[in-house]
C-alpha cells in the first residue's frame, strides 16, 4: 500500500513539474467530464440522441424492411441515379467536401460493427446491370447493423439506441486520438511533435499498435498496412483525398509545436505538446464552424452566446445519417491535381473517386501538396440528388463483396437506426410537411419523381428522411439537421475556444483564433505559397489560382473493375485437410508406435525368458541343408534345416534345431521328385504319397542341385529309387499336397467315419461334393501317420498309449492306418460292452502277444496313462498303486494276468468301462455337430431335472428374457450409469442451451449455431467427466466405501470399469473442430464481436487462416497436445498393449497430470467464456490429492523382504514385513513396487497370508517382463534383497466370504490366491473359536495339473491339519486329464478312488481332498448342497461385474446347477416366480461382483482380461447341453443380501489395470 501510495504521488510531482506552464484544465482524450453535471455526455461510447422517437418496425430494435420499405437498391436506382458533371451551385470546392468527411470522423463513429452480428442485406434486383448482370435474382450484398448501448433495445420504452465509439466534440480527435493511449501511440514525445515518417512531412507508417482501418482494394482484394498512416482518427486512411485533409492536421500541428519550441526553448515536450494542442483544436473549431459550416450550408451560424451547461450536444441519429449523405451528393466522380511546378498549359492527372484508386499508396510530400491544391480548386458536385456511380456501384463492399452501393447502405443505416419519417423530421425542425408528390416537381425530373412515388405506393407519409431530403432542392431539412447540431456541439462544449470561463485563451488569442482559415494553415504546410492558394479556400471563384480544365465527369476517368467476391477459404483446403487427416491419425501414428514398443518388449521378454529358462540346443547330427518350407498360396514360407537320417528318414528342423516332421522313406520303393523349370529354377517338391508334401524354395540354382546331388546320393546308399521331373513353378505349386489340403482331407475322413458309427445323417455328415473324384477318392482312401493319429488323440507322437493303440490298430504293419482299420477299434469305444473294452486295453498292453498281462506290462500301461498328466506319479508311486491293486483282487501272489483275471479287476468299475470312449480331439471334431462330438456322461442324466414347466420360447421372447437377466444381474450398474449419463446430458444440455437461446447475444449462436453447441456442451461434459473421473481412482475411499450401506447401491468393485467408460464417453466429446473451418471463413467484423479480446476490426475482413486456429493460438496449441495425449493415453491403456508392455502403459497414463494442466490452460484463455473447469474439478481433486497423499504416505516406507521362494510354475512367493498399523482382511489385495527393477510401477497382487500372520505374503507367477524380471531378482543366484513399497490393501469382492453361513469358493487355476488367505483365517479363526457366521466352505479348485500350483497343495495340507471342525471341504479337478469316461482316465480313475479309499488321501496331490478328473459338474453338486445344509436361510442375491469372454464357459453349467437346486425344493404356497425353500432357504450372492452368474449367486472376480486361453483349456465346453439355458428365467433375485449361501469364482492369472482394480482372484498375474 506505502509502494502504491509513493509511486502514485512521484508520478504526480513528475507531472506537476512536467506542466509547469499549463495553468488550464487539459481537455480528456476521451470527452468524459466535458459536463460536469453529466459526465458521459460526449464521451467514447456515449449513446446517440434521438430527436424524435426510434421508428422500428416492432417499435424496440427491428429495422423496416421489404414489403414495408422499398428495396434499398431500387430505391438508390431510383433516387441517386444521375449523370455527373454538375457543378455546385455555390462553387463549393471538393476541399470542402472531404473536409466535412474529415469533420465527420472527428466527432463521429459509427461504424463499428454491433454485436452480435445482425444483417440487414441488400437484396439485389435480378437483372441489375452492375451487381446481377447475369439476372440469377440470387445476389445479395450483406450489410452489418451498427453497434448498439447493450441495456437498450429491450422494450418499446427503450428502444435500441446507437453509440459513438468517438467523442462528440470538435476536440481534434481526428487529429490525436479519442483516446490517452491513442494519443501516446501518435507522438514522438519530443519537442511536443506527432511522430513522422522519413523526412518529417508524413505521419508514421502504422505498425498496429494504432486501430487504423485497412480496407482491402476493391479491385485486387488486397490489404495491408502500405500507405496506412497512424492518424487520430480509425477512418483517415479510408480515402487519399480524407488522408490529405488528416496529413495537413497533422503538419499544421507540428508546425505549431516548432514555432512554440523556437520561442519558449524551456518548456518540456508534454508543455508543448499540450500548448500545441490547444491551439490546434481552437484554430480547428474555428475552421469548422465558423468558415466551413456557413460555407456547406450557405447558412450563416448564430452567433455564440456562452457556454450552456444544461444542453445536451450528443449526436443525434438524424444527423449521423443526413450529414454522410448530404456530403456524399458532392463527391465529385474524381479530383484533378494541381501542380504549381508543371509547365504553363499541362495539366494534372484527374484521380478517381473510386477506392481502386484512391486507396491510400505510400505518400510522398509532393503528392499530398498537389492534391489539397486540387481540392481547393475543384468545385464539387452540385448540391442535388444525384450521387456519382463510383459511390453507387462501385464503393468497397462488406465481408466477402468487394463492392457495394454507398447510397443503398446509407438508406439501409438509416432504417438501421430507426430514422423517423421526412415529414416528421420536417416538423420537428419547424418546415412544413410535404402532403403531395407535386411538391418536388418543380425542382426533380418526373421520371425520378414517379418512381419514387411507385416505391412508396404513392404515399408520402411513408417517405423516409434520406430519400426524402435528397429530393429536396434546397436541402433545407439536411441543412436544418446539420446546423442544429453544430451549434449544440458548440454551445454545449466547456472546452469549446470561445468560453472566456475556462481560462484555455484571452480575448486577444480568440480573436487570434477566429482570423484564422483553413487558408492560412494549407499556406503552413504546403509548398504553396499564400498567393497559390484563393483566400476562401472552401469556395472557388472565377480567376482564383489553379482553375480545374473542366468539370469532371466518369467518361474522362476509367472504367472501375467489376465486383468479386472473396473466398476466405481460397487455397486453405489442401492444407486444413491434411492437419484434419494428421489429427484423425493420431491414434493411428500411436497405435503404430505401440505396436513397435510391443514388438521390442517382446523381443526383450523373450530374451529375458531365454535367460531364465535357456533353450537347449540340439545338435544336428549329419549335415544340415538350408531352405525355405512354402506352406501354401496364402501363408508365408518359413526357414528350415534339412537333414538325411540313416534310418531312411528326412527330418525338417527350424531354426532352434526342433523336428518339425520326419518323412519315413522306407515305406517308399521310388521317392518322386518335381522340380520347377522357371523362376529361377528354385523350386522343389518331394512328393508324401500318404501324408503332404514337401515344397522347399532354395535361394539359388546351385543350392537345389547340391540338395538334389546329396539325396539322390542318400537313397543310391540305402538302395531306393529315386524319379525326377520337371514342370513350371506355378503348376509344382498346384500339384503339392498342401498341410491345409492334408487337413480337409482328413476333416471328411472323421465326418464319415463317425458318421458311420454313430449312423449319422449323410446332411449331418456332409456330401462328398468334391471338384474331382480324384480328390473323393483320396478323401476315402487316406491312411493316418502315426503324428496324425496322436493329433487326433490330442497326446505327443511318441507317448506309449499312442504306441500301444497305433500298434493295436495297424493291423497290417504299414506304418498307417487306413479308414477300415481305424473304423474297427472305434466301434469297438463307441458300441462295445465294457468286456470288449477291457479286452481292447488288455491286448493292447499284451506287448509280448503270450495272452498275459504281466505287472511290468501292467506298470507300462498305467504309465502310459499317467502321461497325460505330465508323469504326476513317479515310479515308486505307481508301483506301489499296481501292488495294491493286485491285493485288492487277491492277485497278490500273481505275477501275471489272465484278460478274465483283468476285467475282473475292474469289477466294481462296470459302468465307468460301459461309458468310456475314445475322445477325439483337432479341427474335425469341431466339424461335427456338437451332440457326436462328445457322447459322455450327459446321456445318463446325472442331475435331476427341474421340477417346473418348461417354456419353449422363441427367438424375440429368448431376447426378452436374455434383457431382463442383464437388467437383473447389472441393476445396480445401470442405475449408476443411467444416473451419470443423466448428469452428462444434462450438463451438456444447459450449456448448449445456455449458448444457444439465453447467452448474452455475442452472435456466436448465430455464425456457429451447431459448432457452439457441440463445443460449449462438448466442453462441459469433459469438464464433468475429467473431473469426476478422479473418484474412480481413489482407492482408499473405495476401499472404506464398500464397507458401509452405500455398497449396495452403488457396485464400487466396478470401479475401474466405470473409469474405462467414462474415459471413452469423454473421448467422444474431445473434438469440435468444425469450429475451426468455421471461424477460418468468417469476416472480420463478426469475428471482432466473437472474440473481442482477440480481434480488431480494422476493415480488412480477412479473417485468420485455420493453421493459426490450429497452431497460434493457446485453445488451439493446448487442442491438439490434447488429442495426441488422449491418443496415446487410450492407445497404450488398451488390453493388449498393457499386457504386452506395461511399464509403458505405467508412464503414458501418468501424463494425465499434463492432461489436467493442459485442461486447465485451454480453458482458462477464455475465447468464448470465462473458465469454468474448477466448479468440476476443485471438490473430486481435493478427493482424489488426499487419497493420492495417504498411498503416498504409505510408497514411501520400504518394506524388507523376510522370505523369497522359487516355486514350481514359475511362481515367486515373497513374504516380507507387516508395516505398523497395516489392518487388512482375507480377500483384499495390495499393489507392490520394487525399485530395484528399474520402474517404479506398481502391480496389484492378492495377499495370500491371513489378518491372524506377522507377515504378508505374496505369490506371484512370472508371466510377463516385470514379474519375471522380479523372479530373477530373488532367485538364489542373485541373492536378491531389494526392498519393496507397498500401497494398500484395497478392497475386494472376496473379503466378504464371512458373511454367509455356507459359502462356496471357485478357484480356476492361478485365481485361488484370494481363498488361500481365506482358508487360512477361516481355520485360524475356528481354531480359537472365535464367532463365525460362515459354518461351512467349499473350496472347489479347477486346474490343470496338480503340479501347475504345488504351493497351494501345501496351503490346502496345513488347512485339512488345522480344521478339527470340518468346516472345509476341498475338491480338485484336474482338467489336463481327458474327459472322466476318455478311455485313458478310466484306469487313472479308478486307481484314484482305490487310493482314496485305502490311504484316504490323493494318488495326485496326497491330499485328504477328492481328486477329480474333468471338469466339476455343478449341476449334481449344487442339488446335493440343497439336501445337505436345508436349515440354511438365504436369499438369490443379485452379483455386479465385468464378464470376460471366457466366462461364457460357464454361462450355462452354473445357473442351471442353481436352478436345479431353487427349482427341486418345494413350494410353500406362496404366488409368484420366487422359489421357497421349508426353511426359507435361499440362494444370496456373497459379493457384488456376479457379472453374468448374478442371479444364481456365482461371483466371477475379472481381472480385467478377456481371453485367457489356460482357463479355457481348462474349462472346456460347457458341461450341459445348450437347451437347458431357457430354464433360467423363472429365477427371481433380490438386491439384498443377508446370511446364507455365497459363491465365489476366481480365475486364471490374467495381467490387468493396477489403478483400484486389483487382481481380482488373480493375485498371480502379470498386471
Amino acid at each position: 500500500m506505502v509502494l502504491s501510495l509513493t509511486i502514485v504521488l512521484l508520478v504526480t510531482w513528475n507531472l506537476g513539474s512536467a506542466q509547469k506552464s499549463i495553468s488550464w484544465e487539459v481537455q480528456r482524450y476521451d470527452g468524459w467530464y466535458n459536463n460536469l453535471l453529466h459526465h458521459s455526455r460526449g464521451s467514447v461510447g456515449a449513446r446517440l440522441l434521438r430527436l424524435l422517437p426510434a421508428n422500428y418496425a416492432d417499435g424496440v430494435y427491428q429495422a423496416l424492411q421489404e414489403p414495408h420499405v422499398p428495396n434499398a437498391r431500387q430505391l438508390s436506382n431510383a433516387v441517386a441515379r444521375g449523370p455527373s458533371g454538375l457543378p455546385s451551385r455555390r462553387n463549393t470546392t471538393a476541399l470542402a467536401v472531404f473536409f466535412g468527411f474529415h469533420v465527420l470522423s472527428d466527432i463521429l463513429g459509427t461504424e463499428k460493427p454491433g454485436c452480435p452480428a445482425e444483417f440487414l442485406n441488400i437484396h439485389i434486383p435480378s437483372g441489375d446491370l452492375v451487381f446481377d448482370p447475369a439476372g440469377t435474382g440470387d445476389v445479395v450484398l450483406p450489410f452489418q447493423r451498427i453497434h448498439w448501448a447493450m441495456e437498450t433495445g429491450q422494450s418499446p420504452n427503450s428502444p435500441r439506441e446507437q453509440t459513438n465509439e468517438v467523442t462528440s466534440w470538435l476536440d481534434g480527435s481526428s487529429i490525436y486520438g479519442p483516446l490517452h493511449s491513442w494519443s501516446d501511440a501518435l507522438r514522438s514525445f519530443s519537442g511536443g511533435q506527432l511522430a513522422s515518417g522519413p523526412g518529417g512531412r508524413i505521419p508514421r507508417e502504422t505498425d498496429g499498435r494504432v486501430h487504423m482501418w485497412k480496407a482491402l482494394d476493391p479491385s485486387t482484394g488486397q490489404g495491408g498496412p502500405q500507405g496506412i498512416y497512424d492518424l487520430g482518427s480509425a477512418w483517415g486512411n479510408e480515402n487519399r483525398f480524407v488522408q490529405a485533409v488528416s496529413i495537413a492536421w497533422f503538419r499544421y500541428h507540428n508546425h505549431l509545436a516548432a514555432v512554440l519550441a523556437q520561442g519558449h526553448p524551456t518548456w518540456s515536450d508534454e508543455d508543448l505538446f499540450q500548448h500545441t494542442r490547444k491551439w490546434v483544436i481552437a484554430t480547428f473549431q474555428s475552421i469548422v464552424l465558423y468558415e466551413w459550416l456557413p460555407t456547406l450550408l450557405g447558412t450563416q451560424v448564430p452567433e455564440y452566446k456562452g457556454y450552456q451547461q444544461h444542453l445536451d450536444p450528443s449526436l443525434s441519429p438524424e444527423f449521423v445519417a443526413a450529414a454522410g449523405q448530404f456530403l456524399a451528393t458532392m463527391v465529385p466522380p474524381g479530383v484533378w491535381g494541381c501542380s504549381m511546378s508543371l509547365p504553363p498549359g499541362e495539366e494534372s492527372p484527374a484521380l478517381a473517386i473510386s477506392p481502386q484508386s484512391t486507396r491510400p499508396q505510400q505518400a510522398k510530400e509532393v503528392d499530398v501538396d498537389n492534391l489539397l491544391l486540387g481540392m481547393s480548386s475543384q468545385v464539387a458536385e452540385r448540391e442535388d440528388n444525384i450521387v456519382v456511380e463510383d459511390l453507387q456501384d462501385y464503393w468497397y463492399g462488406p465481408l466477402k463483396y468487394s463492392r457495394t452501393d454507398y447510397v443503398a447502405s446509407c438508406l439501409q443505416r438509416g432504417r438501421d437506426l430507426g430514422l423517423p419519417t421526412y415529414n416528421q423530421a420536417r416538423e420537428r425542425f419547424g418546415l412544413k410537411p410535404v402532403q403531395n408528390w407535386s411538391d418536388f416537381a418543380p425542382y426533380l425530373e418526373r421520371q425520378v419523381l414517379e418512381k419514387v412515388a411507385a416505391l412508396y405506393a404513392n404515399n408520402t407519409a411513408g417517405l423516409e428522411l434520406l430519400p426524402g431530403g435528397m429530393l429536396e432542392a434546397d436541402g433545407s431539412l439536411f441543412s436544418a439537421i446539420i446546423l442544429d447540431q453544430f451549434v449544440r456541439l458548440r454551445d454545449g462544449d466547456r472546452f469549446w475556444f470561445e468560453n472566456t470561463k475556462n481560462g484555455l485563451f484571452t480575448v486577444e488569442e480568440t480573436r487570434k483564433i477566429r482570423n484564422t482559415t483553413f487558408h492560412d494553415v494549407l499556406a503552413a504546410v504546403t509548398y504553396a505559397d499564400p498567393t497559390d492558394l484563393q483566400p476562401h479556400v472552401f469556395v472557388w471563384s472565377k480567376g482564383d489560382p489553379c482553375p480545374q480544365p473542366q468539370q469532371l465527369t466518369a467518361q474522362h476517368l476509367a472504367n472501375c473493375t467489376p465486383m468479386m467476391v472473396l473466398d476466405y477459404f481460397k487455397g486453405s483446403g489442401a492444407g486444413f485437410g491434411i492437419i484434419i487427416c494428421v489429427l484423425c491419425c493420431l491414434p493411428l501414428v500411436t497405435l503404430f508406435v505401440a505396436w513397435i514398443v510391443a514388438i521390442l518388449r517382446k523381443r526383450d521378454f523373450q530374451k529375458l525368458q531365454q535367460k531364465q529358462s535357456p533353450s537347449v540346443q540340439r545338435e544336428m547330427t549329419g549335415e544340415a541343408i538350408h531352405a525355405m518350407e512354402w506352406h501354401g498360396p496364402k501363408t508365408d514360407s518359413s526357414p528350415v534345416y534339412i537333414q538325411l537320417q540313416a534310418d531312411e528318414v528326412l527330418k525338417v528342423l527350424d531354426r532352434t534345431g526342433s523336428v518339425l516332421r520326419s518323412i519315413s522313406l522306407k515305406a517308399y520303393h521310388r521317392v518322386e521328385v518335381i522340380l520347377s523349370s522357371n523362376k529361377g529354377n528354385k523350386a522343389l517338391l518331394l512328393k508324401s504319397p500318404k501324408e503332404y508334401d514337401l515344397v522347399l524354395l532354395f535361394s539359388e540354382e546351385a543350392e537345389r542341385s547340391n540338395f538334389i546331388g546329396k539325396l539322390q546320393s542318400y537313397l543310391e546308399e540305402n538302395g531306393l529309387e529315386l524319379h525326377m521331373s520337371e514342370m513350371k513353378e506355378q503348376s509344382l505349386m498346384k500339384r503339392a499336397v498342401t498341410q491345409e489340403q492334408r487337413k480337409q482331407i482328413l476333416e471328411t475322413f472323421f465326418r464319415h467315419l463317425f458318421a458311420q458309427v454313430l449312423e449319422i445323417n449323410r446332411s449331418d455328415a456332409g456330401e462328398l461334393n468334391f471338384e474331382s473324384s480324384q480328390k473323393a477318392k483320396e478323401s476315402l482312401t487316406c491312411e493316418l501317420s502315426r503324428v496324425e493319429f496322436a493329433e487326433a488323440l490330442g497326446l505327443k507322437a511318441h507317448s506309449m498309449f499312442v504306441d500301444s493303440m497305433f500298434s493295436l490298430a495297424d493291423k497290417d504293419g504299414n506304418g498307417y492306418i487306413s479308414f477300415r482299420e481305424f473304423l474297427d477299434i472305434l466301434v469297438v469305444f463307441m458300441k462295445g460292452s465294457p468286456q470288449e473294452k477291457s479286452k481292447v486295453m488288455f491286448r493292447m498292453y499284451d506287448i509280448d502277444e503270450n495272452g498275459f498281462l504281466s505287472k511290468e506290462e501292467f506298470l507300462r500301461m498305467l504309465r502310459s496313462f499317467i502321461e497325460i498328466s505330465n508323469n504326476c506319479l513317479s515310479r515308486d508311486q505307481a508301483e506301489q498303486v499296481t501292488e495294491s491293486m493286485f491285493r485288492a483282487s487277491g492277485f497278490q501272489d500273481r505275477d501275471e494276468l489272465t484278460w478274465e483275471d483283468f476285467h475282473y479287476m475292474l469289477r466294481d468299475h462296470d459302468n465307468e468301462l460301459r461309458l468310456t470312449q475314445l475322445c477325439i480331439k483337432g479341427r474335425w471334431a469341431g466339424a461335427l455337430p456338437p451332440v457326436f462330438a462328445r457322447v459322455n456322461q450327459y446321456q445318463l442324466h446325472l442331475y435331476t431335472e427341474a421340477k417346473r414347466k418348461k417354456y419353449e420360447r422363441n427367438k424375440v421372447q429368448q431376447k426378452i428374457q436374455e434383457f431382463k437377466r442383464f437388467v437383473e444381474n447389472y441393476r445396480r450398474h445401470i442405475v449408476c450409469v443411467v444416473l451419470f449419463s443423466a448428469i452428462t446430458t444434462g450438463v451438456f444440455v444447459e450449456r448448449a442451451y445456455y449458448y444457444a437461446f439465453a447467452s448474452p447475444s455475442t452472435g456466436i449462436a448465430q455464425t456457429t449455431f451447431v459448432g457452439i453447441i457441440i463445443s460449449r456442451g462438448s466442453a462441459a461434459c469433459i469438464s464433468f467427466m475429467y473431473s469426476y473421473i478422479l473418484l474412480t481412482m481413489c482407492r482408499n475411499l473405495i476401499t472404506v466405501l464398500r464397507e458401509t450401506f452405500l455398497n449396495h447401491y452403488i457396485p464400487f468393485d466396478a470401479a475401474v470399469d466405470f473409469h474405462r467408460w467414462v474415459a471413452m464417453v469423454a473421448l467422444i466429446f474431445s473434438g469440435h473442430i468444425v469450429n475451426v473451418y468455421i471461424f477460418s471463413v468468417t469476416p472480420l467484423s463478426v469475428l471482432s464481436c466473437l472474440f473481442s479480446n482477440v480481434f480488431m476490426d480494422d476493415g480488412s475482413q480477412l479473417p485468420q487462416k485455420y493453421y493459426w486456429w490450429f497452431f497460434q493460438t493457446i485453445p488451439g496449441m493446448t487442442g491438439v497436445l490434447l488429442l495426441v495425449i488422449l491418443a496415446v493415453m487410450y492407445v497404450f491403456a488398451s488390453r493388449h498393449f498393457r499386457r504386452v508392455s506395461f511399464q509403458s502403459f505405467w508412464v503414458t497414463h501418468h501424463l494425465y497430470m499434463l492432461l489436467y494442466i493442459l485442461v486447465i490452460i485451454h480453458g482458462s484463455y477464455a475465447l468464448i467464456q470465462q473458465p469454468r473447469f474448477h466448479i468440476y474439478f476443485i471438490i473430486p481433486a481435493l478427493i482424489y490429492s488426499a487419497d493420492k497423499l495417504l498411498s503416498l504416505s504409505r510408497k514411501k516406507v520400504e518394506i524388507s523382504v523376510v522370505k523369497a521362494e522359487l516355486l514350481p510354475s514359475g511362481v515367486t512367493h515373497l513374504q516380507f514385513q507387516r508395516p505398523q498399523d497395516f489392518d487388512y482382511k482375507s480377500g483384499q489385495w495390495v499393489r507392490i513396487a520394487c525399485v530395484a527393477l528399474g520402474t517404479s510401477e506398481y502391480h496389484p497382487f492378492t495377499l495370500t497370508s491371513a489378518p491372524h500372520e506377522d507377515t504378508l505374503s505374496l505369490h506371484i507367477r512370472a508371466v510377463g517382463p516385470w514379474t519375471t524380471r522380479l523372479r530373477e531378482l530373488y532367485s538364489p543366484e542373485t541373492c536378491g534383497a531389494s526392498p519393496l513399497y507397498l500401497d494398500g490393501p484395497f478392497g475386494e469382492g472376496h473379503q466378504e466370504w464371512n458373511k454367509f453361513k455356507v459359502s462356496v469358493l471357485v478357484g480356476g487355476g492361478i485365481g485361488v490366491t484370494p481363498f488361500a488367505s481365506i482358508l487360512k483365517d477361516l481355520v485360524f479363526k475356528s481354531s480359537i473359536n472365535s464367532k463365525l457366521q460362515c459354518k461351512k466352505i467349499y473350496f472347489i479348485w479347477v486346474t490343470r495339473t496338480q503340479r501347475q500350483f504345488e504351493w497351494l497343495a501345501d496351503i490346502i495340507r496345513e488347512v485339512e491339519e488345522a480344521d478339527r471342525n470340518s468346516l472345509v471341504s476341498v475338491h480338485i479337478y484336474i482338467t489336463q486329464l481327458a474327459e472322466k469316461f476318455d478311455l485313458r482316465t478310466t484306469m487313472l480313475y479308478i486307481c484314484e478312488r482305490h487310493f482314496q479309499k485305502v490311504l484316504n488321501k490323493s494318488l495326485f496331490t496326497g491330499l485328504h481332498a477328492i481328486t477329480h478328473f474333468g471338469r466339476p459338474p455343478f449341476v449334481p453338486f449344487f442339488s446335493s448342497l440343497q439336501e445337505v445344509h436345508r436349515e440354511v436361510s438365504a436369499q438369490v442375491g443379485t452379483g455386479r461385474g465385468h464378464p470376460p469372454a471366457i466366462v461364457e464357459e460357464w454361462s450355462q453349467p452354473v445357473p442351471k446347477a442353481l436352478e436345479t437346486l431353487v427349482a427341486s425344493a418345494p413350494r410353500s404356497g406362496q404366488k409368484g416366480h420366487e422359489p421357497h425353500f421349508p426353511s426359507g432357504a435361499k440362494m444370496s450372492c456373497m459379493s457384488q461382483k456376479c457379472p453374468i452368474l448374478a442371479k444364481h449367486t456365482l461371483l466371477w472376480q475379472d481381472p480385467g482380461h478377456n481371453h485367457c486361453p489356460q482357463l479355457t483349456e481348462t474349462l472346456g465346453d460347457p458341461i450341459i447341453p445348450p437347451q437347458l439355458q431357457q430354464l433360467h428365467g423363472e429365477v427371481t433375485t433380490s438386491p439384498k443380501a443377508s446370511s446364507g449361501w455365497g459363491t465365489l469364482l476366481g480365475q486364471h492369472p490374467c495381467p490387468k489395470l493396477p489403478n483400484g482394480k486389483g487382481p481380482r482372484g488373480a493375485g498371480l498375474g502379470e498386471s
